[in-house]
């Protein structure tokens, strides 16, 4: 793999002395630069400082295959004539794929190398607790690297030990190992993670909760692997018994105000986040998150060229979802999720350009402080990643200017809401509907927190659950999984529910139209739908990746666990 042949030309080393010295800004990272491997790891807080990198920079070249992966290709984001992942023209040279790949394996590389150092390099007078605490968050980050590359490319190498590979020189003949052998090996390490791990880590840090909600997820998602219209009832009894774990025992509770999660003030350490990446504005690049460069209106953080997202925003698959019409003169805002999703027009924020009244989606100049560019003929824009001005917003939350394609928002990998929606769906199992208490209670939960006067949902079947999943967690590099998982067991619903979304978009002057210049008769929908196959929900291996490696080509083997302590 391209990271492992990277690691072979720098070295193990080189790599885990970066994790201690770069970033230094996260997680109070001192800034010592003088330190080599053997004499890093002599205190417990040298330990914590190896694994702080973890939580951002090997992450880096992922975020934009986060979000097109996990969004465009779910129907949620439209890109214009960007059309290579909502159209599924994806090939194996597409630079956004070869990057989540690189990215992915360095994450693996990383977490492996603390691992190692951690139980070949600490000090005698770093306690067992905090070893096993490193080892663990670094554990949850590996299995969490493994789950994308997993329902990304399917089948891929298991690689549990660099140097391992490294010191027998195999590293470009490694096949890749059966996908069933591959969740296996993500339960086995979140199963020796959640040993490890505290109830109670430092703040922002990964806990034993963090793991088991992530484990929940990976047997819901097992649950379908191999099977043929239904699920495996051992796998979803598994999902049931994690979830319910966290739901009666972990502290943390749903933040009460949606949009709040996706603040930096209320949101980048809320108790409702389980695993998120932990960005930084620092001097290392690569510790930041760049996504509200690529999502925001022109010219909508204040920094001349920060921002290109004009032609970008939310499909109206996913407005219709909501509720919405971008064409009524009245906006559904009864869920508040939706205006914490996609920026309509005349919808007002209180919390973008704050220090000037808020921000107003209109062209109107008295309202239309940031001078902000509106293009997407889908009517609708990106909110989630969004920060604001880099002064009047990121400095006021949290006192630190935001900077050219870099902010300090927490991108949230894993929330309590998710797993209280696998909770509700692994009881529902391979039913057609329940009304069993407890899956109404905690999907309820999710539910009333977004629309607090809904009436309870009485009962639940599978496609109520999936759509409600779909619009709490829209814009958050998630929904396409959730394709992903049902295309294991329902190939053909996956298919239908992805080929007859509404990928397309308003023909004619739609912001004419907001401004009263043009009449509703002049705007149609261009209607554009795709028409996948099964094929479609496994995205092909980077040319690069194959080159280096020609073994990815051939068909999967069996992974020897014995090879292995877990």
């Amino acid at each position: 793999m391209k990271n492992v042949l990277k690691y072979k030309t720098i070295g193990v080393l080189a790599v885990l002395l970066l994790t201690a010295t770069s970033c230094e800004d996260f997680l109070h990272r001192p800034t010592e630069d003088s330190y080599t491997i053997d004499n890093f790891y002599q205190t417990e807080e040298q330990c914590f400082q190896a694994a702080n990198v973890l939580y951002n920079s090997p992450w880096y070249d992922f975020q934009r295959g986060f979000l097109w992966i996990g969004d465009q290709l779910a129907g949620n984001i439209y890109t214009g004539t960007e059309t290579i992942y909502q159209n599924f023209n994806l090939n194996s040279t597409n630079e956004d794929l070869v990057n989540a790949s690189n990215s992915l394996w360095l994450v693996n590389g990383h977490c492996n190398a603390v691992i190692e150092n951690i139980a070949s390099k600490s000090g005698s007078g770093v306690s067992p607790e905090v070893k096993n605490t490193v080892t663990g968050e670094a554990m949850t980050f590996k299995a969490l690297a493994y789950f994308y590359l997993a329902r990304i490319w399917g089948a891929v190498p298991i690689i549990h030990s660099n140097t391992e590979i490294i010191g027998a020189g195999t590293a470009t003949d490694l096949r890749r190992n059966n996908l069933e052998d591959v969740y296996e090996y993500i339960e086995r390490t979140l199963l020796r993670a959640i040993e490890l791990l505290p109830a109670d880590n430092r703040e922002g840090r990964i806990n034993k909760y963090s793991a088991m909600g992530l484990l929940a997820k990976v047997y819901l998602t097992r649950s379908g692997l191999g099977m043929n219209g239904s699920r495996d009832q051992q796998y979803l009894d598994l999902a049931k018994q994690y979830a319910k774990t966290v739901i009666d025992e972990y502290p943390g509770t749903l933040e009460p105000v949606y949009s709040n999660l996706f603040r930096i003030s209320t949101g980048n350490y809320n108790s409702e986040n389980l695993i998120s990446w932990r960005w930084t504005i620092s001097n290392t690049w690569t510790s930041q998150n760049s996504i509200q460069s690529d999502v925001a209106l022109n010219n909508f953080t204040g920094i001349a060229g920060d921002t290109w997202g004009s032609w970008r925003g939310v499909t109206i698959d996913l407005q219709n979802l909501f509720g919405e019409d971008a064409l009524s003169p009245t906006r559904q805002n009864d869920d508040t999720r939706r205006k914490a999703t996609m920026m309509m027009w005349n919808d007002h924020y209180d919390y973008f350009w704050r220090h000037v009244g808020g921000f107003t989606a209109t062209m109107d100049n008295d309202n239309n402080v940031a001078g902000a560019t509106f293009g997407v003929p889908t009517g609708a824009f990106m909110v989630k990643h969004i920060v604001g001005h880099y002064e009047g917003d990121h400095a006021a939350e949290n006192g630190n200017l935001g900077q050219r394609m870099a902010t300090d928002l927490a991108t949230h990998i894993l929330r309590l809401a998710d797993v209280y929606l696998i909770y509700a769906e692994a009881i529902l199992g391979n039913n057609e509907s329940t009304t069993d208490t407890e899956a109404l209670k905690y999907f309820n939960a999710v539910r009333q927190r977004a629309i607090p006067d809904a009436d309870p949902v009485t009962s639940l079947t599978f496609e109520t659950i999936f759509n409600e999943r779909r619009k709490e967690f829209a814009i958050e590099g998630d929904n396409w999984y959730d394709y992903v998982r049902l295309s294991y067991y329902k190939p053909e619903l996956a298919r239908q529910w992805i080929n007859q979304q509404e990928r397309g978009s308003y023909e004619g002057d739609i912001y004419g139209y907001y401004k009263g210049e043009v009449d509703a008769s002049e705007i149609a929908v261009n209607s554009f739908k795709v028409n996948i196959t099964r094929d479609d929900f496994t995205l092909p291996f980077p040319d690069i990746d194959l080159s280096m490696n020609p073994n990815l080509s051939k068909e999967p083997v069996p992974f020897d666990f014995s090879t292995i302590p877990y």
